[in-house]
């Protein structure tokens, strides 16, 4: 029993960081209807963003929990406009065209960062060490030990998630995005600034993704320009497991993928990224929209 719930204190942190990435991909999705495959590299790029904030500002020493979630917010907010920024140049000349011309675009993206990264001279293809920000020390209840990292990284993942929601259901852009993802045309006749719902949804997707690579980082300090391929996939699976398009899907898919990753993993390690994908179809196979989902209907 303690083992089984040591595993599980690790799924749940690994779950946080899946449910974060997860979001934006169904945010985006929610919106415009368009999966973007290079989602998944903003948390490559926050992992970076961070590195080189921590090695200029700190020469690389440890810092406070406090210092090192303003150096996070910082670093993943500048990562949230590069992807307004890319949503700008790369996707939105693409907008009316058919799905799969932008879907085509996010994979062109996504190439080109990781191959990007892999060139700048002070970056490169090499595996770096992500820094160690804080003190980390581990508290024991009973047989079962947490490590204080981990307690961090699921408590302000679960608070920044609420944070989503609550702004998404009480806030005047919040009610914005959800009017454009039932009717993006009914939207524009009411008024609704389309343009400006779709970068704010980039941006806090982009963001989201880089917090957790930091949160990912501190964890599993690696980091080298295809680091997030693996993670994002396991992310996109997540949310389409809890139902793409919704928030809370997302969120539970997420936790559930990295509960059941970690479990297997335990068992026989070297099918734990396959049985992602067993999750997926056995879910898909009894709820096709997925654990949250609901029903799509095409207008034709």
């Amino acid at each position: 029993m303690d083992n089984f719930l040591q595993l599980l204190i690790y799924g749940l942190q690994l779950g946080s960081i899946y449910a974060l990435l997860a979001i934006g991909y169904t945010m985006v999705f929610g919106i415009i209807r368009m999966i973007n495959m290079a989602h998944c590299d903003f948390l490559m790029m926050g992992c970076y963003m961070v590195y080189f904030l921590v090695s200029v500002l700190f020469g690389g020493e440890m810092i406070g929990p406090a210092v090192a979630l303003l150096v996070v917010m910082a670093g993943s907010s500048v990562i949230g406009m590069v992807g307004v920024g890319i949503e700008r140049v790369a996707y939105r000349p693409l907008r009316n065209r058919p799905t799969i011309m932008c879907m085509i675009s996010a994979i062109g993206v996504s190439i080109f960062t990781q191959n990007l990264f892999r060139a700048l001279p002070f970056i490169g293809p090499n595996p770096r060490s992500f820094p160690k920000l804080i003190e980390d020390f581990t508290i024991n209840v009973g047989a079962v030990k947490i490590s204080f990292t981990r307690i961090v990284t699921v408590t302000l993942s679960i608070f920044i998630m609420l944070l989503l929601w609550f702004v998404i259901q009480n806030t005047k852009i919040g009610m914005h995005m959800r009017a454009v993802s039932n009717d993006k045309d009914a939207a524009a006749l009411m008024g609704v600034n389309i343009n400006r719902v779709i970068s704010i949804t980039f941006f806090i997707g982009a963001f989201l993704a880089a917090v957790s690579g930091s949160f990912y980082a501190s964890s599993y300090p690696v980091m080298q320009p295809t680091m997030a391929v693996t993670l994002g996939n396991k992310a996109f699976i997540a949310a389409v497991c809890g139902g793409i398009g919704d928030i809370r899907g997302a969120v539970l898919g997420g936790f559930v993928i990295g509960v059941a990753e970690i479990l297997v993993t335990s068992v026989w390690s070297e099918f734990a990224y396959g049985f992602c994908f067993l999750v997926l179809v056995v879910i898909l196979l009894f709820k096709p929209e997925g654990l949250l989902g609901k029903p799509m209907t095409e207008k034709v």
